[in-house]
């Protein structure tokens, strides 16, 4: 059997970054539910967290898995389940839940998992001060991606 320890933090959008999670209680049942969906896939969840128009989810994967094969069950399973169940979901007012196609996927490293642990605990407080486009922007940056 292989032994693997690849943590790899995601991060992901609203479609058009619209703010249907715009509540906290919106949220919780959004990040509950990927987390408990994930593990019954065998998907291992370290945490999951976000803000009103997206998520991050820092995951360790399994040797059989893959980056593309996470994101598909995770975002399609969880928009599919967020518009099955739109009478919990007040702050959708009618329209349809969709994430966007792109992600970020980044590796961490052992050594700041609990940096990437905490910066993904504090969602709510660090998009007071910042914003998710200003986020993606540093993180296009900072990794050189190119979009």
């Amino acid at each position: 059997m292989p032994y693997i320890k690849v943590y790899i933090h995601f991060v992901w959008s609203t479609k058009n970054r619209y703010p249907f999670l715009s509540t906290i209680e919106a949220r919780q049942l959004v990040w509950k539910h990927i987390k408990d969906n994930a593990n019954s896939k065998g998907i291992y969840i370290d945490y999951v967290n976000g803000f009103e128009d997206h998520c991050h989810c820092l995951i360790s994967m399994g040797f059989n898995q893959n980056i593309e094969k996470i994101m598909q069950l995770i975002k399609g399973e969880s928009s599919f389940w967020i518009n099955k169940n739109k009478h919990l979901f007040p702050c959708l007012k009618g329209k349809r839940f969709e994430w966007q196609e792109e992600y970020f996927a980044l590796s961490v490293s052992e050594s700041i998992l609990n940096r990437v642990r905490n910066y993904i605990k504090n969602q709510e407080n660090h998009h007071k001060k910042k914003t998710f486009k200003k986020e993606y922007d540093e993180i296009v940056e900072k990794y050189k991606i190119d979009v």
